[in-house]
């Protein structure tokens, strides 16, 4: 009776049951996992969502790619970071997950398949999957940062189900960033094997060792798509907006373009009062995207300071977004692993195999929790695992 293409879980993974036992049992948890803003205590001033309530919202005026007016306000925003994109090579969408759906109907027929970089986010795996698309992964590789292995990604393209190359820069959860030398040579190889590049930059305002996170907009070569929104670069996600910029040849970003009308014509998902105020939002978030940098970057120095003292463990370079890599000693499977420590510590965090590390044992920690909290679960972390030293 249901679609093949939905992958539905037979049951809670063990990490989730305890979660849930100890949360009923009133006992502490060190959720070192949050990746959401508007629970991490940051201060939101309630005049940010006030122009959501134009009176102008009470007209319905849809538009496939948006307003105008919201457009131009995210084409200010890309201007923000060095960044020339025209407002009428924007899109916008209700969320970038949704911004990966309308791209793979855009790109891709059942049975294609898109080029998806390992360690990486979990959720476009599944989003592939939704929308009846394979994945054919290519490793990130670690030697003191990580880096594209390109000879992969080339070998990948020599077939013809491929329809795109997907990065995440910066990525999610490695914190690495794709180097010029790098974005250069994948649109080299995308323009040979006529492919597209889809680039989530969602973390791209969020540097800590890189000086600065380039757009993949900054290049023409190939036909490319970078997605953004205001959950991260303004810590909204709430408000669900989301956008594309679109550069590459003007041909192919014309027929793009007109291909994808067609496609978000059909959805017409993004609300009036949140475009209306896109402006506003966008601007008036600059203090709380401000306030979460200095978080994720305070926590990341605190981070190393305590593993410096416990030399079992080590912190892999971040050089931006909102993730840190912490490598533990391997002596039991990464879910039993997890598990222990938070039925013995409260102390939760992801284990390396959810997002496809290739060897044990890795444990991926949200840099966004209050300074305290995220000081002390630390902390709680380290300890746990110098028993094992």
């Amino acid at each position: 009776m249901f679609s093949s293409r939905l992958r539905q879980p037979s049951g809670k993974n063990r990490l989730s049951v305890v979660l849930e036992e100890r949360r009923r049992a009133g006992l502490p948890v060190y959720d070192l996992t949050e990746s959401n803003p508007t629970r991490a205590d940051f201060t939101y001033q309630a005049e940010i969502i006030r122009p959501l309530s134009s009176p102008d919202a009470l007209r319905y005026e849809p538009s496939p790619f948006g307003m105008l007016s919201a457009r131009r306000a995210v084409a200010g925003e890309y201007c923000r970071r060095g960044v020339t994109v025209a407002p009428e090579q924007v899109v916008l969408t209700a969320s970038t997950s949704e911004a990966y759906s309308l791209l793979f109907k855009l790109l891709c027929d059942p049975g294609d398949a898109v080029l998806v970089p390992r360690p990486s986010y979990p959720l476009v795996e599944h989003l592939t999957e939704l929308d009846a698309v394979a994945i054919e992964p290519f490793p990130l590789e670690f030697n003191g940062r990580w880096s594209i292995d390109l000879s992969s990604v080339e070998q990948a393209c020599a077939t013809s189900r491929v329809r795109a190359i997907v990065l995440v820069n910066p990525n999610n959860p490695t914190g690495s960033v794709v180097s010029a030398q790098e974005l250069e040579a994948l649109a080299s190889i995308a323009s040979a094997h006529d492919l597209a590049l889809i680039v989530d930059e969602v973390f791209a305002d969020y540097p800590i060792e890189s000086s600065h996170v380039s757009s993949a907009l900054d290049q023409n070569r190939a036909l490319t798509f970078a997605l953004g929104g205001l959950s991260k670069s303004a810590g909204l996600p709430q408000l669900k907006l989301g956008w594309i910029g679109v550069s590459g040849e003007k041909a192919s970003v014309d027929s793009a373009l007109d291909r994808l009308e067609t496609i978000c014509d059909a959805y017409l998902s993004v609300s009036t009062p949140v475009q209306l105020a896109a402006g506003d939002l966008l601007r008036d978030g600059a203090l709380v995207r401000r306030q979460i940098h200095d978080r994720v970057r305070a926590n990341y120095r605190t981070l190393r300071e305590i593993a410096a003292a416990h030399p079992a463990c080590s912190v892999l370079p971040v050089e931006a977004g909102w993730y840190a890599v912490v490598q533990v000693p391997a002596v039991e499977p990464e879910e039993a692993l997890v598990v222990n420590l938070l039925e013995r510590n409260g102390i939760l965090v992801h284990p390396g195999y959810f997002f496809d590390f290739d060897r044990e044992a890795f444990l991926i920690v949200s840099l966004l929790p209050a300074s305290d909290l995220f000081s002390r679960a630390v902390e709680l972390l380290f300890a746990s695992m110098e028993q094992f030293a």
